[in-house]
């Protein structure tokens, strides 16, 4: 059996304790940052994020994380982090979180003579994203080709 990174480590302990406090752990990031490593915790609510959910969660999950000490005593800095408004889709739930805006698909490869396709995202299985262009035509691309998907932000 495999050994666990730390990413899958933290997600395993956190994401309960995150879920208990009303929020949902999206992802979990353990990589070199500016300072050294950097374990980011990236959460989700429906209302939002604050700086003191951010907070919050941080304080909760900080005990934990010591006692389970997933990086075996080495050293990193915790963030807990919103999403962002920019937030590539990446899975399923990503998607979900989005029916109903416009986002841009860019593809590994030309389908339908085009690379790249804007609409509003209209479903989402485990395999694929549906989306409706401005015609009011439909697009299904399976995300093993999509090279990233991600909403349009419009001011």
């Amino acid at each position: 059996m495999a050994k666990k990174s730390v990413s899958e480590l933290v997600e395993e302990l956190c994401s309960p304790i995150v879920e208990r406090l009303g929020y949902e752990l999206v992802e979990v990031k353990y990589a070199k940052g500016k300072s050294g490593m950097e374990l980011t915790l990236f959460i989700y609510s429906k209302d939002g994020i604050t700086l003191e959910d951010c907070e919050k969660v941080s304080k909760a999950i900080d005990e934990p994380l010591d006692i389970l000490n997933p990086t075996n005593d080495a050293q990193y800095s915790l963030n807990v982090s919103s999403l962002g408004l920019d937030r590539p889709i990446k899975n399923k739930r990503d998607a979900e979180r989005n029916i109903g805006n416009k986002i841009d698909v860019k593809l590994y490869a030309s389908k339908d003579g085009s690379k790249l396709y804007t609409g509003v995202l209209v479903a989402s299985t485990n395999e694929d994203i549906t989306i409706e262009l401005k015609d009011k035509q439909t697009k299904i691309f399976k995300f093993e080709e999509i090279a990233l998907a991600s909403p349009v932000i419009e001011f």
